[in-house]
């Protein structure tokens, strides 16, 4: 997998939309239950943001170069170039405007799947230790709870 910017800058695609009524709410503590990154399933983290949109899971070929990245979790709607408001479907070909990893922006995509859900961005302390993460985008609902 290539390297991960562990924080982010706190921007959010243009468009997207503030979640009126996220399970979550800005300023909550959770515990995250994805392994995106080591370090990340069990940590605690405070929700920064909550957006609602369609998340997707994306294959794609850095554009640095190297094997195809499978299944990378998460990719939103905003962060596709002419995504328009539907949710894709499964197998089309995208134009990645993300920048969560090097050779991601820009980079020629399939969408494996899409959910319509309330993402969030969270900062979280690494479970192996090291430094806390800022505005890590994106969590999915099912990736978070209380406890």
């Amino acid at each position: 997998m290539g390297e991960m910017d562990h924080s982010g800058s706190g921007e959010v695609p243009e468009g997207i939309k503030e979640a009126e009524n996220p399970t979550y709410k800005v300023g909550d503590e959770v515990v995250i239950h994805a392994d995106h990154m080591e370090g990340m399933d069990g940590a605690k983290a405070k929700v920064v943001g909550a957006y609602d949109t369609v998340a997707y899971t994306v294959t794609f070929t850095p554009t640095t170069g190297g094997d195809p990245i499978p299944d990378h979790k998460w990719v939103v709607q905003e962060e596709i170039k002419d995504a328009g408001t539907e949710p894709l479907k499964p197998g089309t070909k995208v134009m990645l405007e993300a920048d969560h990893m090097e050779g991601m922006m820009g980079a020629e995509a399939t969408i494996d799947s899409a959910e319509r859900t309330t993402v969030y961005m969270v900062d979280y302390t690494p479970t192996t230790g090291g430094n806390p993460v800022k505005n890590h985008q994106w969590l999915v609902e099912s990736e978070l709870s209380t406890k």
